[in-house]
């Protein structure tokens, strides 16, 4: 019997550590030839330091590979792992991914070749997302700070001058943008998960706890309340479009036309913003999020990155020296001239962020984006199923969305309860 793509992913979370010692990605780790190393990546900047990298390295060959999206490769490479054969040297990962491959042993400890000495050298939050039971296990490569995009011209067109510091200044905000009829929003909102996290991480809510296969997952600490509170009252109020998706034409048009005010995502939306919504160029600007207590500067994050090398990997010291390359040494600087946003602190205090974008009105973006990265709260957790769980998360918020039904607070519950059984089953103590 076939098994379906889901369930190959879901199943034998805790692979015996046997099993990945008999694991191997093939190629030699010395001798005569160069070494071929694999790497998965969606991050087509990653590619453009692999000639740089050979160059300084004649006795080793890279070869990356695009394979699918974020729930294609980790579906792969779990296939890969659990047949022995096929496994890359390298791979990406989102930051919430990261534990599910890292509790079980699916990938390697980067402490002993090396990477306990560049802690210092990231912003501290990207550094917790890739440290799991204080040990590292990938490097940073990219970096989501949340921060706020927004339409100067159709805020002005509202009587408001400045960018809402507050959330309380953002409801405000809200009730000026939505009288101005039409189809005039603030924000866009349906059903996006990591907006609600960054909003809840932001406010000091911390839903997961997580030590080794232990998980315990609450959403009535009252830091969590209160921003699932606020963001109800948004939806209750009218005060969100939540008909038009992200990443849809839909969402093109109201970002072209100023009718979609402001989005509050990661720091990412500055690459592809300008591609989205080319008839507003010089009107988007970027402010850091508003805040819970005026005068308080915290951040969130809003997805990002990193790479890791599976266990099985034959050619780890190798893997390494490359990871090290393009996430922090010489291989650095052209990722980010190709775009890339990265969580290293020497790139965000250099100059090169602090070039003017005409996009943005002539603003320089980067100072802010910068700035939201150092400020981005610690501390947070995601549990080791998290890439099943936010899946499930979709069916049970849809019919709030497209009908009305339930409440955020009660999404969140239905959406432990699923958490919690799922967890059990799999072999962890969830409660």
């Amino acid at each position: 019997m076939k098994v379906p793509t889901k369930a190959r992913f879901l199943a034998a979370t805790l692979v015996p550590m046997l099993v990945l010692a008999a694991c191997s990605s093939g190629g030699p780790t010395g001798g005569e030839g160069p070494v071929n190393l694999t790497v998965w990546s969606w991050d087509d900047t990653v590619a453009k330091t692999v000639p740089g990298f050979e160059a300084a390295n004649p006795g080793i060959k890279v070869k990356v590979v695009n394979a699918g999206s974020s729930f294609d490769e980790y579906t792969a490479l779990d296939n890969a792992i659990q047949a022995g054969s096929g496994v890359p040297d390298l791979a990406m990962f989102e930051y919430f991914a990261v534990p599910y491959f890292a509790i079980p042993g699916k990938l390697e400890d980067l402490g002993g070749l090396g990477a306990a000495n560049l802690k210092k050298d990231y912003v501290e939050a990207a550094w917790n997302d890739v440290t799991v039971e204080g040990k590292v296990f990938a490097l940073p490569s990219d970096y989501g700070p949340s921060v706020l995009f927004y339409n100067q011209a159709t805020f002005a067109k509202a009587g408001i001058q400045q960018p809402p510091a507050t959330w309380d200044e953002y409801y405000e905000a809200a009730k000026k943008i939505r009288a101005l009829g039409g189809d005039h929003y603030i924000a866009q909102d349906t059903g996006d998960l990591f907006f609600l996290l960054s909003l809840i991480w932001q406010a000091g809510g911390r839903p997961f706890r997580v030590d080794g296969t232990k998980v315990h997952i609450d959403f009535t600490q009252p830091a969590t309340a209160k921003a699932v509170a606020f963001w109800q009252k948004m939806l209750d109020e009218g005060l969100l479009n939540t008909k038009v998706t992200a990443w849809s034409d839909d969402w093109n048009r109201t970002l072209n036309d100023g009718s979609l005010a402001s989005q509050t995502m990661g720091g990412w939306l500055t690459s592809s913003l300008p591609q989205r919504a080319p008839q507003a160029a010089g009107q988007f600007k970027v402010a850091l999020m508003p805040q819970w207590q005026a005068g308080e500067k915290v951040g969130a994050e809003n997805g990002g990155s990193g790479f890791g090398i599976p266990a099985a990997s034959g050619n780890k010291e190798a893997a390494f020296k490359f990871l090290e390359y393009f996430t922090h040494g010489g291989g650095l600087a052209a990722r980010v001239d190709a775009g890339a946003f990265v969580p290293n602190t020497a790139v965000l205090a250099s100059e090169t962020p602090g070039k003017v974008d005409q996009y943005f009105g002539g603003q320089k973006v980067g100072p802010v984006l910068a700035e939201a990265s150092k400020i981005v709260a610690t501390g947070w957790q995601y549990p080791p199923f998290f890439e099943w769980a936010r899946q499930t998360y979709t069916d049970i918020v849809a019919p709030l969305y497209t009908s009305g039904t339930g409440s955020l607070a009660g999404v969140l519950e239905e959406w432990k309860k699923r958490m919690i059984a799922y967890g059990n089953e799999q072999g962890f103590q969830v409660d």
